[in-house]
């Protein structure tokens, strides 16, 4: 993903000191203006470039098209590319002034399109710079930062800090300003968190009878698998709520799609991977569900953090199963808190049970239909993994990993 930035109209800014910055706090603080007002500034302040100004690399696609409006909201216009290639080098050969995209596109334009380098470039933005720094942009981040120049200034933002974070620090920022608003890990004071205990067979009913309670909120009820969006989107359809599933395996304009739809209450369930954990801001999310309990604590920092945004109230409930009791401890010790329990009857819960069972059986018919004529058509967007391996493993067959 790529977003290009162009001419520049400043209404409002910041002073710059000219010192590379590392940026810390929870989530909901205004990062993204921490780090557009400045650029910004300096954009206005320096001679017309005619060169890259900026790059702001992101983890995700969803992410990196928020921060661009971040920008326009700032004072500048944007021309977003799609995912397009050929699209987009058009665009770069307008010469815009920021760019902000995902680390593997923003290296696949540094390789392959012609006249595109950032051998100028002034200002490097890593935001949630701990994602970053996975398995799956490690690489291409390390390659974009030897084709940059070092006399640079860079901004290194992230809600959590980790080794990897540090190491980043230490390679690509010199004598950095730490700004930091917490010092550990900790969620806001304005997020109301609970757990649930339950038995894994009577998860999907637990979630439609929480969803049904709070059928007046706007909710993101986070997964583990592609699989799992789907299927439950499809569950609570069938049960007559509004949900719509966004996940990694969907292009980028049905992500899109799916995003907007949330966004405006077309639909007021969105069903997600934690593709949407980090960095989207949502002012009208009341509530975030953890279906599947985070392998990866810190994940549940980033996933809670899409409710009590900037001051709001939020309410964040976790399932928890028999076989992820061990990853909800590690939550608890991570925030240095022991959440109080959800309250709900188990009686009154399995009062749903056939009818969720029914829709359920259903979603899985669907699935397999749908599924198989992708695959037989050769269609890039097929969601399914193994849609029969994924149901084994929510009726209890979980392997020894899933156990511990």
């Amino acid at each position: 993903m790529l977003v290009l930035v162009e001419s520049i109209q400043i209404r409002s800014s910041l002073p710059a000191e000219g010192k590379d910055v590392t940026g810390l706090a929870q989530t909901g603080y205004g990062k993204t203006g921490a780090f557009a007002l400045p650029i910004l500034h300096a954009l206005l302040e320096a001679p017309r470039p005619k060169h890259f100004f900026d790059c702001v690399l992101s983890p995700t696609r969803e992410l990196a098209i928020q921060i661009a409006e971040q920008f326009e909201a700032l004072g500048s216009e944007l021309l977003v590319g799609g995912i397009d290639m050929v699209q987009q080098s058009i665009k770069i050969a307008k010469q815009p002034h920021i760019i902000v995209g995902t680390p593997r596109r923003v290296l696949d334009h540094l390789k392959h399109t012609k006249g595109f380098s950032l051998g100028r470039l002034k200002y490097l933005v890593l935001d949630e710079a701990d994602r970053l720094l996975n398995e799956d942009f490690e690489e291409s981040l390390n390659e974009i930062l030897q084709m940059i120049p070092r006399e640079r200034k860079t901004f290194l933002f992230s809600a959590t800090m980790t080794k990897k974070v540090q190491k980043l620090q230490r390679v690509c920022l010199r004598n950095p300003v730490k700004i930091e608003a917490s010092s550990k890990y900790s969620t806001v004071d304005t997020l109301k968190q609970q757990y649930l205990f339950l038995p894994a067979k009577h998860k999907d009913c637990y979630l439609v009878y929480i969803l049904t309670e709070m059928s007046g909120s706007t909710s993101m009820v986070f997964t583990c698998t592609c699989d799992a969006t789907r299927l439950l989107a499809l569950i609570l359809r069938n049960l007559g709520l509004k949900a719509i599933p966004i996940n990694g395996h969907m292009s980028q304009s049905k992500r899109l799609g799916a995003l907007n739809k949330f966004k405006s209450g077309e639909c007021n369930i969105l069903l997600c991977t934690d593709v949407a954990s980090r960095g989207l801001d949502i002012p009208t999310v009341d509530m975030v569900i953890n279906y599947d309990i985070p392998t990866n604590s810190k994940d549940y920092i980033h996933r809670v953090g899409r409710t009590a945004r900037a001051g709001r109230f939020g309410v964040a409930i976790s399932l928890v199963n028999q076989y992820e009791l061990g990853w909800y401890i590690q939550i608890e010790k991570l925030i240095g808190n022991k959440l109080p329990e959800y309250p709900a009857q188990e009686e009154e819960v399995l009062l749903l049970e056939e009818r969720v069972s029914e829709a359920k059986r259903l979603a899985v018919m669907k699935m397999k239909e749908t599924g198989g004529k992708k695959k037989r058509r050769g269609e890039e967007d097929y969601d399914g993994e193994d849609i029969d391996k994924y149901l084994g493993l929510k009726e209890g067959k979980s392997s020894k990993k899933f156990r511990r």
